[in-house]
């Protein structure tokens, strides 16, 4: 009978032991063998004096001028005295290619003068940037050497919610440091990031970390570590990677051509909330709307309008209004490519030319107001006036209010003197805006309850704005 017990808590502990170790995954093997493909990078760049290089923080006539000079800081001299000084950085990266390729971030090496980069054998090399490719902070970088180690390619869209990655970096400059999470989230889109599906991880990452490999439990590179989410400037606990297979696809590039070729069709997009999906009689939100459409452009050739809801784009979905740019970014500039729209409760399949995404974009001529208008404000709260034919012409509009004022319950809709307002939008249906009757006329319609949805022109751009219930029908409306 003892012998029975003791062999079942044998087993008990055996199996404990088994889950555990399937819990807390060993690294050491993966550490072993991939480590010595990253790198640590560090960067000299040397900031030309004159004014504003380092700003002195006082006027000159200002009583506290030549105290700080005196006792201030050296670096910073008397205004208007030339003055150089190095800043030096450092990152991280990784070797892609036995002959010196070396994939970091592209804000690691940009407008660097030096590149060092240093093997955990202690070997240093002096490195040439091949390209920069900002738009994905992802840079490829070269040394003249041979017979390196490379890391293994793995596959990001295999990654699932929750698997254990690893991360090797140069944090604050500690050479091949260690960390280790999980994946907490996928395909997250960042402000003024639209061409990355970022991998978001709690992997320690901290200032050096950039540019470094993230693996998978197969010692696969899955992301390049790229950005933290942090209120003090080091790791809270939110980290994103660039998936590995888009940083491939541009590194192939680089290395062709120095530069990266990215699709574009000439849209403004914003996402298709639940209010937008009701007025556009959307089954459910998805996709993204276009709110302007570039004059002469791409989209506009093609038939594309404001107001239409891009379902699919080249084949692929658009569930988020994230989604589109990195898609359409992705197609080969002069493809013809298929898009699906919604457009007045009903989808329709139309063809677009991609055109090239240039390197920089000319800046369109701002609206110029008119005169306020000595007029009641309407349902909404708006004193609106329309525009006149030189202002239309101007703006490249058919018609359209200006918004002169905002009064009372206007304040609500979100809508500001200057806006001008395009078109309605409303049971599915998309109605041009040419005068200010039959806008108060179109909006006497719908009972308090009702929601509606404005066109709007502010400044360069075009919005949506969803006014969810009215107030209450006056007299001569």
């Amino acid at each position: 009978m003892k012998k029975l017990l003791a062999a079942f808590l044998l087993c008990l502990l055996t199996g404990l032991a088994q889950a555990q170790g399937r819990a807390l995954p060993d690294f050491t093997e993966l550490v072993e063998r991939q480590g010595p493909a990253v790198v640590n990078i560090s960067t000299t760049q040397t900031i030309r004096g004159g004014r504003g290089a380092q700003p002195f923080p006082f006027d000159e006539d200002d009583p506290m001028a030549e105290l700080f000079r005196r006792f201030g800081p050296r670096q910073f001299g008397a205004p208007g005295v030339p003055r150089d000084f190095e800043n030096h950085s450092l990152g991280s990266g990784f070797i892609i290619a036995q002959d010196g390729y070396i994939l970091t971030n592209a804000h690691v090496v940009d407008s660097a003068d030096e590149i060092l980069v240093r093997l955990t054998d202690k070997r240093e090399f002096r490195a040439r940037v091949v390209g920069v490719d900002k738009r994905t902070d992802v840079a490829l970088i070269k040394i003249e050497a041979s017979g390196l180690p490379v890391v293994r390619m793995g596959d990001p869209g295999s990654l699932k919610v929750g698997e254990w990655v690893l991360a090797i970096g140069s944090p604050f400059g500690f050479d091949n440091s260690v960390t280790a999470g999980i994946v907490s989230a996928k395909g997250r889109s960042l402000p003024q990031e639209n061409f990355v599906p970022f991998i978001q991880t709690d992997v320690a990452i901290n200032p050096g970390n950039s540019g470094g490999p993230l693996f998978n439990l197969k010692g696969e590179v899955v992301g390049i570590n790229s950005q933290i989410y942090s209120r003090s400037g080091g790791f809270m606990g939110i980290s994103f990677a660039i998936p590995i297979d888009v940083a491939m696809d541009v590194q192939e590039q680089l290395k062709a051509t120095g530069k990266v070729s990215r699709g574009r069709i000439g849209v403004v997009i914003q996402e298709v909330t639940k209010e937008l999906a009701d007025a556009f009689g959307l089954p459910k939100p998805q996709g993204a709307v276009v709110s302007a459409v570039e004059k002469g452009g791409p989209a506009e050739k093609a038939g594309i309008e404001p107001g239409d809801v891009i379902l699919r784009f080249d084949g692929k979905a658009v569930n988020t209004s994230g989604d589109l740019p990195r898609i359409v970014g992705a197609a080969r500039p002069g493809s013809r490519v298929g898009v699906q729209v919604w457009r007045k409760g009903a989808s329709r399949d139309l063809t677009v030319q991609v055109a090239e995404i240039p390197e920089e974009k000319a800046a369109r001529p701002q609206a110029r107001r008119g005169k306020p208008a000595e007029q009641a404000a309407n349902r909404l709260g708006l004193v609106v006036s329309e525009l006149t034919p030189e202002q239309r012409r101007e703006l490249n509009v058919a018609g359209g209010l200006l918004v002169d004022d905002v009064r009372g319950n206007g304040v609500r809709a979100d809508l500001r003197p200057g806006d001008i307002i395009l078109a309605l939008i409303a049971r599915g249906t998309n109605t041009d805006i040419r005068s200010a009757e039959q806008f108060n006329r179109l909006l006497a319609q719908f009972d308090k309850s009702a929601t509606i949805t404005l066109l709007v022109r502010r400044g360069e751009v075009q919005t949506f704005v969803t006014i969810r219930g009215l107030p209450e029908r006056r007299g001569g409306e």
